[in-house]
């Protein structure tokens, strides 16, 4: 299980995007990284394939961050949050929010 999944709110906490929040778009597992939306932007030169009706030109993507350059967001603090886990009742194992115990997932 990991601390950081796809579809969780994060803040870029080093880089040069650090402040910069967004959704996490796709996780690395073996290369440790992450693809946030809307960070790390790179321009990419693309030469158009009219066969396939795509056009050229440069296109605007993101690019993988080092997953230890994110915080997961925590909503009720409003600010970067860290995450472990813990066990519930029906013996489930669930993130939760270390600064103020909340469940993350549910």
């Amino acid at each position: 299980m990991n601390k950081i999944r796809k579809g969780d709110e994060v803040v870029v906490i080093a880089g040069k995007d650090k402040g910069k929040r967004g959704v996490v778009l796709n996780v690395k597992i073996n290369d440790s990284k992450v693809v946030v939306e809307n960070a790390n932007m790179a321009k990419r030169h693309t030469k158009g394939n009219p066969a396939q009706g795509t056009s050229g030109g440069i296109i605007e993507k993101e690019m993988p961050m080092a997953i230890s350059n994110i915080a997961i967001w925590n909503p009720v603090l409003n600010k970067p949050d860290r995450v472990g886990f813990r066990f519930l009742e029906d013996g489930r194992k669930v993130r939760y929010f270390k600064s103020n115990n909340e469940v993350i997932d549910i």
